[in-house]
């Protein structure tokens, strides 16, 4: 069972800047590649940006390319996303999962169904 905690949410104005942590207990983190999602209030959660096991591989957005960066320390067992250029519609809660790392590539990485873990989120508000 794997466990995961986000931080570093808040509010920042537009043009701003916000880095999210993602911390893991509870299983071998590097099993696992991992994911942000982001909800905003009446809208389905959609992909943000995913990172493979190994950090070999990111993925992006569209929306976000440019402007979001997802890294991760092994040893740390944490994942981070640094978020520049926020933008009022990057308003939404962030959530990071933990996915099975059988599983590679852009498609696999950008479905949310095949997430097994998730974390309760973190609240980011952009003001414009």
């Amino acid at each position: 069972q794997v466990r995961l905690v986000e931080s570093g949410g808040g509010l920042v104005q537009a043009g701003g800047s916000l880095r999210l942590s993602c911390a893991a207990s509870g299983g071998t983190f590097s099993n696992y590649n991992i994911g942000w999602f982001r909800q905003a209030p009446g809208k389905e959660r959609e992909f943000v940006i995913g990172i493979s096991w190994s950090g070999g591989s990111t993925y992006y957005a569209d929306s976000v390319k440019g402007r979001f960066t997802i890294s991760r320390d092994n040893a740390k067992n944490t994942v981070y996303l640094q978020m520049n250029i926020l933008k009022p519609e990057d308003t939404a809660v962030y959530s990071c999962a933990a996915q099975s790392n059988q599983y590679s590539g852009s498609y696999a990485l950008k479905e949310r169904k095949l997430y097994s873990y998730w974390g309760q989120g973190t609240q980011v508000t952009v003001s414009s």
